[in-house]
């Protein structure tokens, strides 16, 4: 999942990106509105949640909400903030946020707000994500397999081939090349190293126990997941 962070407090933004990144989640964070409108623009469609902070430079979280609401963007938006009097949460929830959270605040609570606005969005993902005999599980970061005979395997993941497996579970039986899993699965401006997503397969194809029938290599173009391999 691709989180947008907007956050001008250095250690604050670190923090809450470590602590997310944990959580599976891939973090873009940006130190000022303009900044992160131009992130929005640009990848529209790839951000599931934001969190923005309300005094920014450039625009502030609030005019953030409010250009999205203009687009017509239902992206699911947690504001942070300061401000604690009932008429400044009025006006941040007004003008688009979904939920408000303010400092100072527990990481704890931070992300049970984001769960929470998970399970109020009925485009982001339940708890758990099935495909074929594979079910991805939200809150144990594990990959469950089921065998012809009806039993179970509990397969740990790391957090990138939890997030590559998402990724194939969400596209199956489709070609996604290795732009469109790096988009995914790193952050804006990141610079892997070449082989990287190679890599990653190989590592996820031997928890998986797969001999490319499930993950598929599709020479010179990408890869395939298989719901029937």
């Amino acid at each position: 999942m691709r989180l947008l962070l907007v956050e001008d407090e250095a250690d604050l933004g670190a923090a809450i990106k470590q602590v997310l990144n944990h959580q599976t989640y891939v973090v873009d964070w940006v130190l000022d509105g303009k900044q992160a409108w131009n992130y929005l623009e640009t990848h529209w469609n790839e951000y599931t949640l934001a969190i923005f902070d309300w005094m920014l430079p450039g625009l502030s979280g609030v005019e953030l909400c409010k250009r999205l609401r203009a687009q017509n963007s239902s992206l699911p938006v947690l504001m942070l903030t300061a401000k604690d009097r009932m008429e400044e949460k009025i006006q941040g929830l007004d003008s688009g946020a979904d939920d408000y959270l303010v400092k100072p605040f527990q990481m704890a609570e931070l992300l049970a707000r984001l769960r929470a606005l998970r399970r109020r969005s009925p485009q982001l993902q339940p708890p758990q994500l099935q495909a074929g005999n594979l079910t991805l599980n939200y809150g144990t970061h594990a990959v469950v397999r089921q065998n012809a005979k009806g039993d179970c395997q509990v397969i740990p993941l790391t957090i990138k081939e939890f997030q590559l497996l998402e990724y194939f579970m969400k596209h199956p039986n489709q070609i996604v090349n290795r732009d469109q899993i790096m988009n995914q699965l790193w952050e804006v401006g990141a610079e892997p190293v070449s082989n990287v997503v190679a890599a990653q397969v190989r590592l996820l194809r031997r928890k998986l126990e797969d001999e490319e029938s499930v993950i598929e290599t599709i020479y010179g173009v990408g890869y395939r997941f298989n719901l029937d391999g």
